[in-house]
Protein backbone atom coordinates (compact mmCIF):
# COMPACT_ATOMS: atom_id res chain seq x y z
CA UNK A 1 0.00 0.00 0.00
CA UNK A 2 1.31 3.44 -0.93
CA UNK A 3 1.82 6.02 1.81
CA UNK A 4 -0.65 8.91 1.77
CA UNK A 5 0.32 11.94 -0.27
CA UNK A 6 1.85 14.77 1.80
CA UNK A 7 -0.66 17.13 0.15
CA UNK A 8 -3.64 15.06 1.35
CA UNK A 9 -3.66 16.43 4.94
CA UNK A 10 -3.39 20.00 3.62
CA UNK A 11 -6.37 19.51 1.30
CA UNK A 12 -8.39 17.88 4.09
CA UNK A 13 -7.58 20.80 6.40
CA UNK A 14 -8.58 23.30 3.70
CA UNK A 15 -11.88 21.53 3.02
CA UNK A 16 -12.62 21.25 6.75
CA UNK A 17 -11.95 24.96 7.25
CA UNK A 18 -13.81 25.95 4.06
CA UNK A 19 -16.90 24.01 5.24
CA UNK A 20 -17.16 26.48 8.11
CA UNK A 21 -16.80 29.45 5.76
CA UNK A 22 -13.19 30.29 6.72
CA UNK A 23 -12.29 33.07 4.21
CA UNK A 24 -8.58 32.14 4.17
CA UNK A 25 -9.37 28.53 3.30
CA UNK A 26 -11.88 29.60 0.64
CA UNK A 27 -9.29 32.00 -0.77
CA UNK A 28 -6.69 29.25 -0.94
CA UNK A 29 -9.11 26.88 -2.67
CA UNK A 30 -9.99 29.67 -5.11
CA UNK A 31 -6.30 30.33 -5.83
CA UNK A 32 -5.70 26.63 -6.45
CA UNK A 33 -8.74 25.77 -8.55
CA UNK A 34 -10.43 28.84 -10.04
CA UNK A 35 -8.37 28.89 -13.24
CA UNK A 36 -9.22 25.29 -14.18
CA UNK A 37 -12.87 25.76 -13.23
CA UNK A 38 -13.10 28.97 -15.23
CA UNK A 39 -11.61 27.24 -18.29
CA UNK A 40 -14.12 24.40 -18.02
CA UNK A 41 -17.09 26.75 -17.59
CA UNK A 42 -15.85 28.95 -20.46
CA UNK A 43 -15.62 25.98 -22.78
CA UNK A 44 -19.07 24.75 -21.84
CA UNK A 45 -20.78 28.13 -22.00
CA UNK A 46 -18.89 29.82 -24.80
CA UNK A 47 -18.86 33.04 -22.78
CA UNK A 48 -16.24 34.38 -20.40
CA UNK A 49 -18.78 36.51 -18.53
CA UNK A 50 -21.11 33.54 -17.96
CA UNK A 51 -18.15 31.37 -16.95
CA UNK A 52 -17.04 33.95 -14.39
CA UNK A 53 -20.59 34.03 -13.00
CA UNK A 54 -20.64 30.24 -12.67
CA UNK A 55 -17.26 30.08 -10.91
CA UNK A 56 -18.38 32.91 -8.60
CA UNK A 57 -21.53 30.96 -7.78
CA UNK A 58 -19.51 27.77 -7.17
CA UNK A 59 -17.30 29.49 -4.61
CA UNK A 60 -20.19 31.42 -3.09
CA UNK A 61 -21.99 28.15 -2.32
CA UNK A 62 -18.83 26.18 -1.58
CA UNK A 63 -19.10 26.03 2.24
CA UNK A 64 -22.56 24.47 2.00
CA UNK A 65 -21.62 22.21 -0.93
CA UNK A 66 -18.54 20.94 0.91
CA UNK A 67 -20.79 19.66 3.66
CA UNK A 68 -22.07 17.14 1.09
CA UNK A 69 -18.58 16.34 -0.25
CA UNK A 70 -17.74 12.76 0.71
CA UNK A 71 -13.98 13.10 0.11
CA UNK A 72 -13.88 10.25 -2.40
CA UNK A 73 -11.58 11.02 -5.29
CA UNK A 74 -9.80 14.31 -5.69
CA UNK A 75 -11.27 17.62 -4.61
CA UNK A 76 -10.43 19.10 -8.02
CA UNK A 77 -12.47 16.42 -9.84
CA UNK A 78 -15.40 17.04 -7.50
CA UNK A 79 -15.15 20.81 -8.04
CA UNK A 80 -15.10 20.27 -11.82
CA UNK A 81 -18.26 18.15 -11.60
CA UNK A 82 -19.97 20.84 -9.52
CA UNK A 83 -18.85 23.52 -11.99
CA UNK A 84 -19.97 21.46 -14.99
CA UNK A 85 -23.41 20.92 -13.45
CA UNK A 86 -23.80 24.62 -12.71
CA UNK A 87 -22.67 25.57 -16.22
CA UNK A 88 -25.06 23.03 -17.77
CA UNK A 89 -27.90 24.40 -15.64
CA UNK A 90 -27.07 27.88 -16.92
CA UNK A 91 -27.15 26.54 -20.50
CA UNK A 92 -30.59 25.05 -19.86
CA UNK A 93 -31.95 28.25 -18.38
CA UNK A 94 -30.37 30.28 -21.20
CA UNK A 95 -32.11 28.02 -23.69
CA UNK A 96 -35.43 28.59 -21.93
CA UNK A 97 -34.89 32.36 -21.85
CA UNK A 98 -33.63 32.47 -25.46
CA UNK A 99 -30.82 34.67 -24.25
CA UNK A 100 -28.27 35.94 -26.76
CA UNK A 101 -24.77 36.54 -25.43
CA UNK A 102 -22.68 39.11 -27.25
CA UNK A 103 -19.06 38.45 -26.34
CA UNK A 104 -15.96 39.16 -28.35
CA UNK A 105 -13.85 36.19 -29.37
CA UNK A 106 -11.07 35.25 -26.94
CA UNK A 107 -7.74 36.84 -27.74
CA UNK A 108 -4.36 35.19 -27.85
CA UNK A 109 -1.73 37.91 -27.72
CA UNK A 110 1.89 38.04 -26.69
CA UNK A 111 3.35 40.60 -24.25
CA UNK A 112 3.49 43.27 -26.99
CA UNK A 113 -0.17 42.84 -27.85
CA UNK A 114 0.49 41.27 -31.24
CA UNK A 115 -0.90 37.87 -32.17
CA UNK A 116 1.56 35.31 -30.86
CA UNK A 117 1.81 32.96 -33.89
CA UNK A 118 -0.14 31.25 -36.61
CA UNK A 119 -1.02 28.68 -33.92
CA UNK A 120 -2.80 31.43 -32.02
CA UNK A 121 -4.91 32.19 -35.08
CA UNK A 122 -5.70 28.48 -35.41
CA UNK A 123 -6.59 28.35 -31.70
CA UNK A 124 -8.92 31.33 -32.13
CA UNK A 125 -10.58 29.69 -35.12
CA UNK A 126 -11.01 26.45 -33.20
CA UNK A 127 -12.41 28.23 -30.15
CA UNK A 128 -14.78 30.19 -32.38
CA UNK A 129 -15.94 26.98 -34.04
CA UNK A 130 -16.47 25.31 -30.65
CA UNK A 131 -18.39 28.35 -29.39
CA UNK A 132 -20.62 28.22 -32.49
CA UNK A 133 -21.67 24.62 -31.81
CA UNK A 134 -25.17 24.08 -30.46
CA UNK A 135 -25.11 23.84 -26.65
CA UNK A 136 -25.83 20.09 -26.59
CA UNK A 137 -22.95 19.28 -28.96
CA UNK A 138 -20.52 21.71 -27.32
CA UNK A 139 -21.22 20.27 -23.86
CA UNK A 140 -20.43 16.70 -24.95
CA UNK A 141 -17.32 17.77 -26.89
CA UNK A 142 -15.91 19.77 -23.98
CA UNK A 143 -16.67 17.17 -21.32
CA UNK A 144 -15.42 14.19 -23.35
CA UNK A 145 -12.51 15.50 -25.42
CA UNK A 146 -11.22 18.44 -23.40
CA UNK A 147 -12.02 17.46 -19.82
CA UNK A 148 -11.50 13.73 -20.35
CA UNK A 149 -14.78 12.38 -18.96
CA UNK A 150 -15.93 8.99 -20.22
CA UNK A 151 -19.10 8.71 -22.29
CA UNK A 152 -20.81 7.17 -19.24
CA UNK A 153 -19.82 10.16 -17.08
CA UNK A 154 -20.90 12.64 -19.76
CA UNK A 155 -24.22 10.84 -20.07
CA UNK A 156 -24.77 11.04 -16.32
CA UNK A 157 -23.87 14.75 -16.17
CA UNK A 158 -26.14 15.62 -19.09
CA UNK A 159 -28.91 13.18 -18.19
CA UNK A 160 -28.71 11.45 -21.58
CA UNK A 161 -27.82 7.93 -22.67
CA UNK A 162 -24.29 6.85 -23.42
CA UNK A 163 -25.32 6.32 -27.04
CA UNK A 164 -26.63 9.88 -27.24
CA UNK A 165 -23.30 11.11 -25.89
CA UNK A 166 -21.44 9.19 -28.59
CA UNK A 167 -23.72 10.48 -31.35
CA UNK A 168 -23.44 14.08 -30.15
CA UNK A 169 -19.66 13.83 -30.03
CA UNK A 170 -19.58 12.48 -33.59
CA UNK A 171 -21.85 15.34 -34.75
CA UNK A 172 -19.76 17.93 -32.90
CA UNK A 173 -16.53 16.70 -34.49
CA UNK A 174 -18.15 16.66 -37.93
CA UNK A 175 -19.44 20.22 -37.42
CA UNK A 176 -15.98 21.38 -36.31
CA UNK A 177 -14.36 19.80 -39.35
CA UNK A 178 -16.84 21.50 -41.62
CA UNK A 179 -16.46 24.87 -39.87
CA UNK A 180 -12.67 24.68 -40.05
CA UNK A 181 -12.65 23.52 -43.67
CA UNK A 182 -11.22 20.10 -42.89
CA UNK A 183 -13.97 18.23 -44.73
CA UNK A 184 -15.80 15.25 -43.33
CA UNK A 185 -14.37 12.03 -41.90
Amino acid sequence: MLPPSPAAPIVLDLTTRARTGDPDALGELYARHARALLALARRLLGSTADAEDVVHDVFLGLPEALRRYEERGSLESWLKRVTARMALNRLRSRRRAREVTLTPPPSVHDATGALDTLDAIDALALQGAIDALPDALRAVLVLKEIEGYSHAEVAALLDITRGASEVRLHRAVAALRQALGAGTP
